[in-house]
């Protein structure tokens, strides 16, 4: 991720704190709470990216326009962070993979094969009283979550609705978010909706990775079916191919 420009340390602390319509002050109890991460020169120097700067406003809407707590903002900001964290990982396993398609023609390597089955922790098996019952709620709250869209249970064939287990964990996460930290329904929609986020680029990072393997396997397959001695690359056409009927030669 240090690529991307967004994440390039730039900014000392008094421009970014200009560019946030914030005191410098402000910025570094901001960095004390983890709520950003700045970089730093060879000097210890702070220096803010783009993206420093992006959570520093979001953080200024959360807490103004909200009226969100910083304990809400904490837990907002470490579910970014975590998102951010997880795309750098993301590119770095492209770089992996793409670094071992152009090695490993040589050096063929056994991949796992994927199992594209779901998540056992996603499959909706709980009806609403046993899930109420397993968070300690009534069912009319967890309804008013779902039209909040802080959970999103799964609809059984008669519409019925069923929660998985990750259902149960963002209920509880609710709870601890409102009655241990006191954040209010608007924090808790933000905080959740990156819950959410999280999990979904997670899902597709592993997909990701699956297809990309599946890829390497099929190339990796393919190399080692042709003939000895060959040079070619699996990916052009065999020498021995039919021609292309402008390429025939005019002596038949």
């Amino acid at each position: 991720m240090a690529s991307d420009p967004k994440h390039r340390p730039v900014y000392v602390i008094s421009v970014a704190a200009e560019l946030v319509d914030m005191h410098p002050q402000t910025l570094r109890l901001y960095e004390r709470k983890g709520l950003i991460r700045p970089g730093r020169s060879n000097g210890k120097t702070r220096l803010y990216s783009d993206r420093d700067i992006e959570h520093l406003r979001e953080i200024r809407r959360l807490t103004q326009e909200l009226g969100v707590n910083l304990a809400g903002v904490e837990e907002v900001m470490r579910l970014q962070h975590e998102l951010d964290d997880l795309q750098g990982e993301f590119e770095a396993e492209i770089e992996r993979i793409e670094g071992e398609l152009r090695e490993q023609q040589s050096r063929p390597k056994a991949l796992p094969a994927p199992d594209g089955q779901m998540d056992p922790k996603d499959r909706p098996v709980y009806v609403i009283s046993i899930a109420a019952e397993l968070v300690d709620m009534h069912p009319q709250t967890l309804r008013l979550y779902e039209r909040k869209q802080l959970i999103r249970p799964g609809r059984s064939s008669g519409k019925t609705r069923l929660y998985s287990d990750r259902d149960i964990e963002h209920l509880r996460e609710i709870r601890r978010l409102t009655q241990e930290l006191g954040v209010n329904l608007a924090g808790v929609e933000e905080i959740m909706r990156l819950r959410h986020e999280l999990d979904g680029a997670k899902s597709s990072l592993e997909g990701n990775v699956r297809r990309l393997q599946e890829d390497i396997t099929d190339r990796m397959t393919r190399w080692r079916t042709l003939p000895s001695g060959t040079d070619e690359d699996p990916e052009q056409p065999g020498k021995d191919e039919p021609a292309a009927a402008g390429d025939v030669s005019q002596g038949r």
